[in-house]
């Protein structure tokens, strides 16, 4: 039966994915965290975090992780089926399709307007990341980890004024946390 929720979970999330891996975060946490409480939203946090670190699509990543914490691989191979169902359909119809009237201005006119709400939600599962990483589980001021807020800031700098590469960045904030814990 968990085998089936688990499919059924992320059948739901890889169809109502627009947008790419991050767009799909809020649908995520959502079933994962909010409807089924197979994780914590500290858990996928870290989840998120290893699924940036490992090759692949974040949602996919993000899939075979909780299937395989949940019910062990054939936990992890359920999950991921779900979640890339909906695409394997999806793209094959959108490609067939595409291909035959993307010379269309009506339809590029329909794709330049999704853009807006996709940014909205990459915005939003951003934005919970990083109030989850600075405040916990509750958002009270006094809660606020300063470290991580000097920690996102030195990542936020490092990305945007010299162009690091995300990688290093990535492993820049672990040793920089590494240090701050050693130190404490």
């Amino acid at each position: 039966m968990i085998y089936l929720e688990l499919f059924l979970s992320f059948l739901q999330i890889g169809a109502f994915s627009f947008g790419g891996g991050y767009a799909c975060l809020p649908l995520i946490q959502k079933q994962v965290v909010d409807v089924h409480q197979w994780l914590t939203m500290g858990e996928l946090t870290d989840l998120i975090t290893i699924s940036q670190m490992t090759p692949g699509p974040i949602a996919v990543n993000s899939a075979t992780f909780v299937g395989e914490k949940i019910a062990g691989v054939p936990g992890g191979v359920a999950a991921t089926l779900g979640c890339i169902l909906p695409s394997l359909i999806l793209v094959s119809i959108i490609a067939y399709f595409y291909l035959k009237y993307r010379h269309l201005d009506f339809l590029q006119r329909i794709l330049k307007t999704l853009r807006p709400a996709v940014v909205a939600m990459i915005a939003s599962s951003g934005l919970t990341i990083l109030l989850s990483a600075l405040f916990g589980d509750v958002i009270i001021f006094s809660n606020l980890k300063i470290y991580m807020l000097i920690i996102f800031g030195v990542c936020l700098v490092s990305l945007m004024k010299y162009k690091m590469n995300p990688i290093m960045v990535m492993l820049l904030a672990g040793v920089l946390n590494l240090v701050y814990n050693m130190v404490i």
